[in-house]
């Protein structure tokens, strides 16, 4: 609707995780840097955690795109509390069978392929994202696997994806256990205001736009109203691209920030406005 209006080839502040479009804040930096830590140096199990929409999801997509090949990777992103026993689930993820295997059997089968795929040289990595939603006798079931090792090489590597609760959970008494095998963990807060502008920049040079579009007072009203949270910077600066093309407006400036916050306080669907 209004790319071609701005300059751009795309839409620059879509919600969706685009690796793409990855601002490497400070934070981001290093989280990133102890995700590839954990991987190439076997560390059997690594946590991520980060607020809602601080874009851990866009991060693993940044990690999958760049691992080694000697990896084989499983991605379980449909979590919920009701599992009990993720290894139907992980199977899965891997693209191995389990559908009317018992217990017994998918263990002995998934013990198969990691010792398969040790002997040909590879590691099995697998990722859970909104790991949160996990229980504790999942995580546990998760535990045991990572007993299957051959001499001193670890055939199962983990890294756990999540919002905050997810270290709530890691806490508990029953998980103790299971969290002294956290070798790596990282949490990512939100962009801090001096970050926020250049993340916006970012977008839209990667879609295109090289010349500044924001004004820094928009974007430090951007900052505030979304206390750092990408993606809600993002829908922020959207809503703002619209009111800017409808009003043929070249720049987007503090009033007009305030405008869509106004508006969006009065008029909008998820307001309190009664």
């Amino acid at each position: 609707m209004y790319q071609t209006f701005y300059g751009l080839k795309e839409k620059p502040f879509s919600i969706q995780p685009d690796p793409d479009f990855l601002y490497f804040g400070r934070r981001h930096v290093y989280a990133y840097a102890m995700m590839m830590y954990g991987v190439k140096n076997g560390a059997g199990f690594s946590v991520i955690s980060g607020e809602i929409g601080c874009g851990k999801t866009t991060l693993v997509r940044h990690l999958l795109n760049n691992l080694d090949s000697n990896l084989v990777v499983g991605l379980v992103s449909n979590t919920h509390r009701d599992i009990s026993d993720l290894l139907e689930w992980i199977m899965l993820a891997f693209g191995l069978p389990y559908d009317g295997m018992s217990k017994v059997a998918l263990y002995d089968g998934f013990q198969r392929f990691l010792i398969e795929q040790y002997g040909l040289g590879k590691r099995a990595l697998l990722i859970i994202d909104e790991a949160q939603n996990l229980n504790p006798d999942a995580l546990e079931s998760l535990r045991m696997l990572s007993n299957i090792n051959a001499d001193k090489h670890q055939l199962l590597q983990v890294i756990l994806v999540g919002q905050p609760q997810l270290k709530t959970l890691l806490m508990l008494p029953e998980l103790q256990q299971f969290a002294q095998r956290v070798a790596v963990d990282f949490h990512i807060n939100p962009l801090n205001a001096s970050d926020v502008q250049d993340y916006i920049q970012h977008r839209l040079a990667v879609a295109g736009r090289e010349a500044p579009l924001f004004t820094a007072e928009a974007c430090a009203k951007v900052a505030d109203a979304s206390r750092g949270v990408p993606r809600s910077i993002n829908i922020l600066c959207d809503t703002a691209l619209v009111y800017g093309f409808s009003a043929e407006s070249e720049h987007i400036d503090l009033s007009l920030v305030e405008e869509v916050l106004s508006d969006k306080a009065e008029f909008g669907a998820l307001s309190n406005r009664e």
